[in-house]
């Protein structure tokens, strides 16, 4: 390594570079010094596929480079040789509707190595697969560290051990470093690479943003904003009163151009006041009278104002039996159905409440989401099956009266954000309700939690109401952050479980 440097620069491949990238190539593979590129096989890269052609530049001098064609998935596994995947070294079998890149070549020269030039080529090249929707980056790394171990382990039990890192191999620990995955071995790969005995491992890395058929319109959204609602409980003097106070902060958060809009759990129990002679019992059945008015008024609101509404949770009767539920009307002017699972010894004992029975995930525009209704949160097993359903954003609708209650919400919200790596959306009622058994005092504080990674706020909250405040909250989520923390995450949750060990699955 030189002992000082005063620049170093990542560019795209000039055919002037030929002099000095020869002879850097010719440094970096000693064992086969006959085997550099030709300087018209590499006119040809730069006539069909330019900018796949990168060179590290030190000082004014070529040091490194990386060098790729463009192949459809489907070649780039069945071929098994260098010499077939790159048409006999004439780059024929280069297709510029190929969905991936193929790497042919990457080499640092060994007197600049230590300085992580490769990793900034590697990086490079994702970018580039990202920037042009390709699905993947795959090549055959060579193992020439396998020579040494040829007579105790097969190449299949040595990956392994490189894998552990009970071997290192120059090559392949490298590309294993950068979030490259093996698919398959390769025998006779590369004539004359004695030290890898011509066997090498075809890897991949994936592209997490790839589109198979980008759309020019109706595009799911990078960026997804929530906008929740902190609902002050009043006397409400009947049903329009509600509809007006409800479309007034449907507006609110519309105009500010939210995605979403979350409404608390049993947001309509101040109807219950006019049942208040009544036992508690008859009384939520009163209430459910008036749930599939609000159904069709909340579905009208999402067409009208152009946004997906949660429409927090409302008793409804079906069966005999007394449900919690709540409705996803989507702004396309369809709707959904979601059920509180885990009822509360409360709701059990006051208004005799049935839990349900589904468990399931909502397709929207802007990517899966999930529902689940205050104490449900507590039970780590329903978002987790959502989360491997691909949920991106969990809504909590909730309702609590004292702030022991909401301390339990707010602690488990947070941790099922983590351990899913999801974002997680509540939003509950406030103030006080005279008149209304069993409905008298809440607390809340809204709030949007998010996983713990750099990429993130260091305490997991994106963002917290005043509690026990009316307001609203608008929340901007970025669901790109979430693909990119699955896959790079400093811990790996949702991918490290041990499912060797043990399961969940829905009964």
């Amino acid at each position: 390594m030189p002992n000082t440097i005063q620049s170093i620069e990542l560019r795209n491949l000039k055919i002037e570079d030929y002099k000095e990238l020869k002879k850097s190539m010719v440094e970096s593979y000693p064992e086969m010094a006959d085997s550099f590129w030709q300087e018209e096989q590499l006119e040809i890269l730069l006539k069909k596929f330019p900018e796949g052609q990168l060179v590290i530049v030190v000082d004014g001098i070529v040091v490194g480079s990386a060098l790729s064609i463009l192949v459809t998935e489907d070649f780039a596994f069945k071929t098994k040789t260098y010499k077939d995947i790159t048409g006999n070294y004439t780059f024929s079998t280069h297709n510029s509707e190929g969905e991936v890149i193929y790497g042919i070549d990457v080499f640092i020269n060994p007197k600049y190595r230590g300085l992580r030039l490769g990793r900034r080529l590697y990086d490079v090249r994702k970018e580039l697969c990202e920037q042009l929707n390709l699905k993947s980056i795959i090549f055959a790394g060579r193992i020439p560290s396998y020579g040494k171990y040829k007579n105790e382990i097969t190449p299949k039990v040595y990956i392994e051990k490189v894998k552990k890192k009970e071997i290192y191999d120059p090559v392949l620990s490298f590309q294993l470093s950068n979030d490259f995955h093996e698919v398959r071995v390769l025998k006779n790969y590369l004539e004359g690479d004695t030290e890898s005995l011509e066997y090498a491992v075809l890897l991949e890395w994936n592209n997490i943003y790839y589109e198979d058929s980008p759309k020019l319109i109706n595009v799911k959204k990078s960026v997804v904003r929530l906008g929740l609602i902190q609902w002050q409980m009043r006397s409400l003097a009947n049903l329009n009163a509600l509809f007006d106070q409800a479309e007034f902060f449907i507006d609110t958060v519309s105009g500010y151009e939210s995605d979403f809009a979350l409404f608390p759990e049993f947001f309509t129990a101040p109807l219950m006041a006019d049942f208040n002679h009544l036992s508690e019992p008859e009384a939520i059945r009163e209430l459910a009278k008036h749930t599939e008015a609000v159904k069709l008024k909340f579905q009208e609101f999402a067409i009208s104002y152009n946004i997906n509404i949660i429409t927090g949770s409302m008793p409804f009767i079906e069966d005999g039996h007394v449900y919690n539920v709540g409705f996803l009307c989507k702004r396309d002017g369809t709707n959904e159905m979601y059920r509180k699972i885990h009822i509360t010894p409360n709701e059990v004992f006051h208004w005799g409440i049935t839990g349900g029975n589904a468990i399931q995930t909502f397709d929207t525009d802007c990517g899966k989401v999930g529902v689940i209704i205050c104490y449900d949160v507590e039970f780590p097993e329903l978002s987790r099956l959502m989360a491997d359903e691909g949920m991106n954003i969990l809504f909590v609708p909730f309702l609590t009266d004292t702030q022991n209650g909401y301390t339990r919400v707010k602690h488990c919200a947070q941790a099922r954000a983590i351990e899913n790596e999801c974002y997680v959306a509540i939003a509950g009622c406030v103030g006080n309700l005279p008149k209304v058994n069993n409905m008298d005092i809440q607390y809340a504080q809204a709030a949007v939690f998010t996983p713990s990674d750099f990429a993130f706020p260091s305490n997991g909250i994106k963002a917290e109401a005043t509690p026990n405040t009316e307001m609203t909250l608008i929340v901007d989520v970025d669901i790109n952050l979430l693909k990119e923390l699955h896959e790079h995450g400093s811990v790996k949750i949702l991918k490290d479980r041990r499912h060797d060990l043990y399961s969940l699955k829905k009964i």
